[in-house]
């Protein structure tokens, strides 16, 4: 602080809007918000000296940080940078998309996978996905106006969310990635073993996100008790031999009833290595198998 604070000046800090008015609110504001404006400012300064990052692009909701990271910059350096904003995407009842609204996506497969992406553009509201194919694709206007009264005229069938799901995907994760989220979404909704056996191992947990994952040996006799018991499906063998009696579990979509069901690489186990289970209606559990290189 007492090395970088000094080219910080608190009248700018102040003057920003938002600041005015929570400090004008009756909530008012802490430290650690107010706060947030240097930090940011910072990180800019960082990415500048390190990298040589004069662009930064940001929503408007962010124009007070990137004045402070410009101001911050210009006089620790000398050197002019330079900060873009764009709008904000908001649905049509004015609630934003992001971190902060708990509903952001992600271009990297690894935090949004191209199923949850394309399911997310599929559950586009009917208010709102003509404006998200104006601003996510590159479909010329009229053939988005024509897209839409298509769906206005037959709207059960989503044919502007698929679209848009597809072209979306299809920009972010390329043929490969659209592929592997209709591979996803066929499994999701027709809950067959045949689907399944389509998907990766990785396919599989982000068709379940978020379900427990467990690796496990296939050793010869292994029943489908002792798999359950395995993955941690039940706290107790009594429950479990209970509900697996009663037909509340299945292996890849496939009801078993026999707690004492043995196993088959083959049958049980998909080409991916991996075994889903369900216990119930909502409970999901996926097991991967390891390799025996003993």
């Amino acid at each position: 602080m007492s090395k970088e604070a000094r080219h910080v000046r608190m009248g700018d800090l102040l003057s920003r809007t938002n600041v005015k008015s929570r400090i004008e609110s009756p909530e008012g504001l802490s430290l650690n918000e107010f706060s947030y404006q240097l930090f940011q400012a910072y990180d800019w300064y960082h990415l500048f000296q390190t990298y040589g990052c004069a662009v930064q692009l940001g929503g408007n909701d962010q124009t007070g940080n990137m004045q402070s990271g410009h101001d911050f910059i210009k006089r620790a350096t000398g050197k002019s940078v330079f900060g873009l904003t764009v709008p904000l995407v908001k649905s049509s009842t004015g609630d934003k998309l992001g971190k902060s609204a708990g509903n952001a996506v992600w271009l990297s497969a690894a935090k949004t996978s191209p199923f949850e992406l394309f399911q997310f553009l599929r559950n586009t509201p009917d208010a709102d996905v003509e404006q998200m194919l104006t601003l996510f694709t590159f479909d010329p206007m009229k053939e988005i106006a024509d897209l839409m009264k298509r769906h206005k005229a037959q709207p059960e069938l989503y044919q502007a969310q698929m679209h848009l799901a597809q072209q979306v995907v299809l920009l972010i994760h390329g043929e490969a990635g659209l592929e592997s989220a209709r591979r996803c979404t066929a499994a999701l909704f027709q809950s067959s073993a045949e689907a399944l056996a389509g998907l990766s191992a990785d396919e599989l947990q982000s068709l379940y996100r978020g379900m427990p994952t467990t690796e496990l040996l296939l050793e010869p006799g292994l029943t489908l008790l002792d798999l359950v018991m395995k993955a941690k499906c039940f706290p107790r063998r009594e429950d479990a031999e209970r509900v697996i009696q009663q037909g509340g579990v299945s292996i890849n979509h496939r009801r078993i009833q026999q707690a004492n069901y043995v196993l088959v690489y083959g049958e049980h186990v998909l080409p991916s290595d991996a075994t889903l289970i369900r216990v119930g209606k909502k409970n999901f559990y996926l097991v991967r198998w390891k390799k025996d290189i003993s």
